[in-house]
Parts: structure tokens; sequence; C-alpha cells
């Protein structure tokens, strides 16, 4: 790989993952004395909390989008490779990437997280996650082309099954999109497909334990499936799905839901990387790291955000897997490392919990800051203007502002547009291999 020759006595720092806790290291470090190579597979960092959006139909990709190389176009010192890393070398300090190989300084593995799901082959297959732009346009499509599809069927059971959205998981991505989508059914999709009766259409949340926000207070939870059933959502707890074969949802206690549309938000597992010894991993294949960040048993590799696991007496399952805290994690990164270069002690990290909020949709949510608890509108205005202000670029946070205004006050989405890859048929099998965000594995038709 084509890399820049490091200036005068710069280190360089690779670091693997561009999202939250990536990109706010690569910012940190920019005007530092460090040669900084940021890798990823896509161009751009993707705002995750509102991928659900996206596939709901109520924000473009590019309003939560932002690419990497404008976001450090003055920084000479950042380097930006869009590509696949294949393994690591740590005795020679090397990433191995699709494109060539890169020596480092220090390595900060940053990869995030993926989809778990537990090894079922057949809910990997036919359930729908939303860890990644592609994949919420997928949703998207898959969503509005059921509704095509339904316009289309003569028998009841099928069109049903065509209508019917079951989501697994009852966190914050669950409580979110099923509000979403039971937003859309109430004011939208009666507009839209006057043919279909809606009041057949069942949106199912599924959680395998006894309560929703798990993250949260008890309390919360329950504000929040009160807020579901007022707005049409079916919430079952104590509900572990046992398995999907893409029309009947298989649950625990023997029972079926038919559904041309599961989608899965029930756990997620570290991006594993070959190289990194079996010694370092967990069993749900995060990194064990100290409370510097450094990786066990590596020597100059830390790992932050999602990927990493910071155990101790109290956190046994190490620190929640939010964006704060991969933030709070880079930002202490950045000052450790030059540290490191200065010989001054490094600085044990310690997270500060800025509080967790969840919407179910207009006017209805939760918000925990402290010992303030919040609900209904005033939560629901604190989540917005947190999620706003969390969005890179001054355009991005206008378009989603006036999005969301005009969604309020007309109670309406324009972005229901079924958008296709275009793929020449002699390229399908390149596109498919060099692809890895289920655009080719799953059928966009469903018919």
């Amino acid at each position: 790989m084509n890399i820049p020759d490091k200036y005068g006595n710069q280190k360089r720092v690779v670091i693997i993952g561009g999202g939250f806790a990536g990109l706010t290291l690569a910012k940190k470090l920019s005007s530092k004395y460090f040669q900084v190579v940021l890798i990823d597979k896509n161009n751009y960092h993707q705002f995750q909390p509102l991928l659900y959006q996206v596939a709901a139909s109520g924000l473009e990709p590019s309003s939560i989008s932002f690419p990497f190389r404008k976001t450090f176009q003055h920084k000479k010192n950042v380097i930006i490779r869009m590509t696949k890393v294949v393994s690591l070398t740590s005795e020679s300090k090397t990433v191995h990437t699709a494109t060539g190989d890169i020596q480092y300084d220090y390595l900060v593995l940053a990869q995030g997280a993926k989809t778990n799901y537990f090894n079922n082959k057949q809910l990997q297959k036919n359930a729908y996650s939303m860890k990644s732009v592609a994949e919420a346009l997928l949703l998207r499509n898959t969503l509005l082309q059921n509704y095509e599809a339904a316009v289309d069927t003569e028998n009841k059971e099928e069109r049903s099954s065509l209508l019917n959205v079951v989501i697994v998981g009852g966190g914050p991505t669950g409580v979110e999109l099923a509000g979403a989508i039971a937003e859309m059914k109430k004011k939208i999709l009666p507009k839209d497909y006057a043919e279909l009766n809606f009041r057949h259409m069942h949106i199912y949340l599924l959680e395998a334990a006894p309560c929703l926000l798990n993250g949260m207070n008890v309390k919360s939870g329950e504000t929040v499936v009160t807020y579901l059933n007022q707005i049409g959502v079916e919430v079952k707890t104590n509900a572990a799905v046992k398995d999907y074969d893409g029309e009947k949802v298989l649950l625990s206690n023997g029972k079926t839901i038919r559904s041309r549309c599961l989608i899965w938000a029930a756990g997620v597992k570290g991006n594993h990387i070959p190289g990194i010894p079996a010694s370092t991993v967990s069993a749900n294949e995060r990194i064990l790291v100290n409370q510097y960040n450094q990786v066990k048993d590596l020597q100059s590799v830390y790992a932050i955000g999602d990927v990493a696991l910071m155990q101790d007496d109290i956190l046994l399952k190490g620190h929640p897997q939010v964006a704060q805290v991969a933030i709070q994690q880079a930002k202490l990164l950045a000052k450790n490392l030059e540290r490191l270069e200065t010989g001054k002690h490094l600085t044990s990290f310690h997270y500060d919990d800025k509080g967790s909020l969840a919407t179910v949709g207009r006017n209805l949510a939760v918000a925990e800051i402290g010992k303030l608890k919040l609900k209904g509108f005033v939560a629901w205005f604190v989540w917005m203007m947190v999620h706003l202000m969390s969005i890179i670029g001054i355009k991005n946070r206008l378009f989603v502002l006036i999005n969301w205004v005009w969604q309020y006050i007309t109670y309406d989405q324009s972005l229901r547009l079924i958008i296709k890859p275009s793929v020449k048929s002699d390229e399908i099998k390149v596109y498919e291999k060099n692809n890895n965000n289920h655009i080719c594995n799953k059928p966009f038709a469903v018919v």
C-alpha cells in the first residue's frame, strides 16, 4: 500500500475503523506530532443512532453520513485508506489489508461490533440487521416492497405475512424502530396504499428478558411499553426467538408468527480480525484491554469503543457499547499516546455516564440524566437536541432538522423510495465477493 513517508520523528498511529471511537481519536491526533492512518471499508462516517430513521424512510443516508476526506482535507498528517483489513502480525507491527501492508508504531483497534445471531445460521440468512447505511437501505427497500407485493396478493394469509413486521430486541434500537414503523402504519401507509386494510398489519417487538431497555430504570422500560402499546405495537417480553425460515418466526414457547420481515436487534459481538491472539478475545469476540485501553498480551496495540472489553470488579461485562464510551475512550487515548511520547504517566479510564435516551415517536420518549428522570414531550425534545448536535456537519444537521420539522408539521415522510443497486450481469459475482453489506445476500423482491 502506498503510504507517504513520515516526517522527522513522527510516530505512525494506524486506526482500524472510522466509527465514533476511530474518528474521534483521528481528530484528536490530527493536530499532534503523529502520522495518522485511518482505515475503513467505507469512505464515510455513519451516525448509527439514526440508522433506524433511514430504514423507516424518515431520513436520507447522506444526512447521517460524512466523508472522512472532507473531515481531514486540511490535515496533511492524516491519511485515509478505504480497504478491508485481512489480518495483523503483531511481531512485525504490520496490518495486512486487501490493498497492501501498513507498518505501525501504535495500532488502535476501533472496528466496532456486528450483529450477533448466536450461531443460528437460519436467522443470519433470513433476518435483517441494521448496523450500516447499506443494511438500513436494504431494510427500507424490503419494507416498501413488501407493501407493494401485498397490494397484488389476493390470499389474506399471505398478505398479512407481507404486512407483519417482527422486531427482536427490546433495547433502544428495537424500541425506536418499532415506534417509527408504527407511526408509518398509523399516519402514512393508509394514504399510500388505500387498497390495503392496515388493521391486519401487526408490529411485534419481542424481548427475551422480562422488561425493555435493560440498561435503564425499570420504570423507564414500563413507560416505553405503555407508549408502544398506545401506538399499536404488540410488545412480548420473555419471548425468545428460536428460529426463522423467512416466513415463520418460531418462539421458544412453541408459538409461531407469520412475517416476511424479521429485524434482528437482539445483540452484537466484536468484529474479529485474524492475528489477534485467542487469549485476548472474550466469548463475544470483544478484545480484552486494561484501564489504559492497552490490549492484553500485545505491545503497542490498543482497542477502544464497542470492540474493547475493560472489566473490573463492578463492570464484569465491561462498559455499555454506546457512543459516549467510545468517544471518551478515544479522547483519553489521544492524551495517553502523547504522554507516552513525552515520558509522562498514563491516565486510567473512568467512564462519565452522561445519561440514557430512547424515543418511541412523536412526543414520546424517556430520558435518564443523572438522577433526573424525564418522559413524554420533554424527554423527546432532549433526545432530538442531543442527536441533532451529535451529527457531523452543519449542513447535515440542517437537513435532519428540516426533515424532522416537516414530518412534525405534516405527519408525512417524502423518502419512501425503493432504490436498488444496478449491477451488470457479468459483474454480479465480483460485486457479491467485494461487498460485505448483505445487499446481494437477500432479495429486494419478496414476491
